[in-house]
């Protein structure tokens, strides 16, 4: 071959294309690093371990640059409050007047007590990794029974003003009721057998968060909610003066005072200017700004008023979306649809990026001096634990997930586009189209796709690095990550457009976006598919069912543990989420009609395409029989389908054996439903009666 020789790459139909990522690579990816802290020179985060069944242990990263893990098997930092849980650790001093916080405070997963480790105990190193030296933490709450079952769980913790304490939110199940309050838990293990030793600090609404002293000891602010709203319907704000800062006799002195907030208003992450003042984000405006807020009757000044987010929904407890630098400047999270990490100056509202290397900001952030800690990542860059030293404008990768990473070439490039929906709605989604460097696709043809529906609805989608993705565009199957109406990222106006509309929106935003896709950007008409899971498989399946009436879009749907029928979940659901569907859709009995209407059980029909159902037995949100109705539906009318059932599985599958199975089916069926043959997986046997 000659110098001026070119090797061109083969032409091979789409979906066909030979891939290095392979099904068991995906479930090896380690989505594992959250909630970091940072004091001083320590840096702390959670780390999930899947080999160990999916226990978290606490990290500890030291001056001396050494990373330590600092529970040993069992134990597992896992908070269950509001069941999805969050922070499930505090650092707090390792003795008496020590300025240094060295020993931590952790929920543990198996009874959901809170305990505290010290270096020496669960926190030494033992020289080899996740096997720390010492004995056992020193329980601090009493015992209340085990995991899920556990009557109480504790979340969102603080130190109290005289470091003797931690105030965070506890949760009580008694006869099937469930009530909140924030508390005092005594560090010297005082109430470890005695639930009288847990002090209420402040009681009487459904849902408290954010739990933060004044900077003098003297009063406490937090976030507090009521059943019907979720948090981003509606919050307060509350500010109470505390009837004795010394240890063990600190609770609100009197009535509280509403500071900002209500029913239609969401008030998040309140932060003490100082004794006088507090930094809160509010979307009063129809975007979640910052805001300084003075206690002394001055009106609220937005800080740097944008149609930008500045927080998330408040779906875990315990991650803050700003932090206070040791100059007075914020650091700071804000964007449309994502986050980048800035430093906004309160005095002038100057907002300043920081170039970190890293695109996406993907948790909270902790601040300390001139340091800032967050979980950062990007289209080619997994998940990484960053360090940020502002003003030297250096940044430090902590920790990063393990992820097979093919080359590059291989992996798709994510393009965020702006679709136009039905009656001219805005419909935000990422594009990401086949990617594979060593075949091409014949001249005339066009790649099919799989539109993706998030588990919202109240989230959204971000272009990060995902080898689940890349297992299909890699082998010539275009993906649009849809981040339809009532997704946050994009102000409360987006999001309140599935306000009794779930199931309508939803569902016409993703066939917009499936169509605008066939439109704009070369995907084949006639190989569109739709998967969704848990709410998402609710809207997936619409759009197949409820909606499939006329005009064929589909050719084929997965389901990942979807919700078909709105009856049998409301009836199960937890606590947190008890009224949620009463925004989405309307409270029963009134709306029971709309609630049959939506649901895509009892609504297969001869305009259904072929569906994938895969179904986890342990799963207690959607439970097997909501995938089993529609199977019956689809062998009833004749139609091709398969239903996979995985034992041991719950909602949200974990084992490296059921994702691989998932992957290989759903190929298999994409293939046969779409018109191509996927190499190297086996032929998924479909029903079809």
């Amino acid at each position: 071959m000659t110098e001026t020789e070119i090797v061109l790459p083969p032409d091979l139909p789409y979906g066909t294309w030979p891939s290095p990522v392979s099904a068991a690579d995906v479930a090896r990816t380690r989505h594992v690093v959250s909630f970091p802290l940072v004091h001083g020179e320590d840096v702390w985060w959670q780390e999930r371990i899947p080999g160990e069944g999916g226990r978290s242990t606490v990290i500890h990263l030291g001056p001396d640059g050494q990373r330590r893990p600092m529970l040993p098997a069992p134990w597992s930092a896992r908070t269950r409050v509001h069941e999805y849980g969050g922070l499930s650790y505090l650092p707090v001093p390792a003795e008496e007047g020590s300025a240094r916080r060295l020993a931590f405070v952790f929920a543990n997963d198996s009874d959901q007590r809170l305990y505290l480790a010290r270096p020496g105990t669960a926190g030494e190193p033992a020289g080899h990794a996740g096997e720390p030296a010492g004995g056992e933490p020193r329980p601090l709450t009493p015992h209340s029974g085990s995991g899920a079952e556990a009557a109480l769980r504790y979340a969102d913790f603080t130190l109290s003003p005289d470091a003797s304490e931690v105030w965070c939110v506890q949760e009580s199940h008694s006869d099937g009721k469930v009530t909140r309050s924030i508390v005092a838990v005594p560090l010297d293990g005082s109430a470890a057998e005695d639930p009288a030793g847990l002090r209420e600090i402040v009681t009487g609404s459904d849902f408290f968060a954010f739990p933060t002293p004044s900077p003098d000891g003297r009063m406490l602010a937090w976030i507090t909610w009521n059943h019907p709203r979720m948090p981003w319907d509606g919050t307060e704000l509350r500010v109470a003066v505390l009837e004795d800062g010394v240890a063990g006799k600190s609770r609100v002195a009197g009535k509280s005072r509403l500071i900002k907030g209500g029913m239609r208003e969401s008030v998040l992450a309140p932060l003490w200017r100082d004794s006088a003042g507090i930094y809160a984000v509010t979307d009063w405006p129809g975007w979640w700004n910052i805001y300084e807020l003075d206690l002394a009757g001055v009106p609220p000044q937005a800080l740097c008023p944008a149609e930008e987010e500045f927080a998330s929904p408040l779906w875990q407890l315990g991650s803050r979306p700003f932090a206070m630098l040791s100059d007075g400047r914020l650091a700071v999270t804000h964007g449309q649809g994502g986050m980048r990490l800035a430093v906004l100056d309160p005095q002038t509202a100057e907002l300043t990026d920081l170039d970190i290397g890293f695109p996406a900001i993907c948790s909270g952030l902790s601040a300390d001096g001139d340091t800032v800690v967050c979980v950062a990542g990007g289209p080619d860059r997994p998940l990484s634990l960053v360090r940020v030293e502002v003003s030297a404008a250096r940044t430090q990768v902590l920790c990063q997930e393990e992820i097979p990473l093919p080359d590059v070439a291989y992996l798709p490039v994510p393009r965020p586009v702006t679709l136009s929906g039905r009656f001219g709605r805005t419909v935000h989604a990422i594009v990401y189209p086949p990617a594979n460097p060593e075949v091409s696709a014949p001249q005339e043809e066009r790649p099919p796709y799989i539109v993706w529906v998030h588990a919202g609805p109240t989230a959204h989608t971000l272009p990060l690095l995902d080898c689940e993705k890349a297992y299909f565009t890699s082998r010539g199957i275009g993906i649009v990550d849809v981040n339809y109406g009532g997704s946050s990222g994009y102000g409360r106006s987006y999001r309140e457009r599935l306000r009794r509309q779930w199931g309508i929106v939803d569902v016409e935003d993703v066939i917009a976006a499936a169509l605008a896709l066939a439109e704009e950007s070369g995907a084949d008409r006639n190989r569109l598919a739709v998967r969704g899971g848990s709410a998402g498989g609710w809207t997936a399946l619409g759009a197949v069912t409820t909606h499939a009436a006329g005009e064929v879009v589909f050719r084929a749907a997965t389901s990942y543990y979807g919700i078909a029928d709105l009856r049998g979940f409301a009836a199960q659901t937890h606590d947190f989420e008890a009224h949620y569907i009463d925004g989405l859709i309307g409270p029963l009995p009134a709306y029971q009609p709309v609630w049959e209407e939506r649901a895509p059980a009892g609504h297969v029909s001869e305009h259904t395409c072929p569906i994938l159902l895969l179904q986890g037995l342990e799963d207690p949100i959607v439970p097997p029989g909501q995938s089993r109705s529609i199977a019956a539906e689809l062998a009833d009318r004749g139609i091709r389908h398969r239903l996979i059932e995985f034992e041991g599985e719950s909602h949200g599958f974990r084992m490296a054996e059921t994702i691989v199975a998932c992957l290989e089916a759903e190929l298999s069926f994409y293939g046969q439903a779409l018109g191509f043959i996927p190499p190297g997986v086996p032929d998924l046997k479909l029903d079809c009666g």
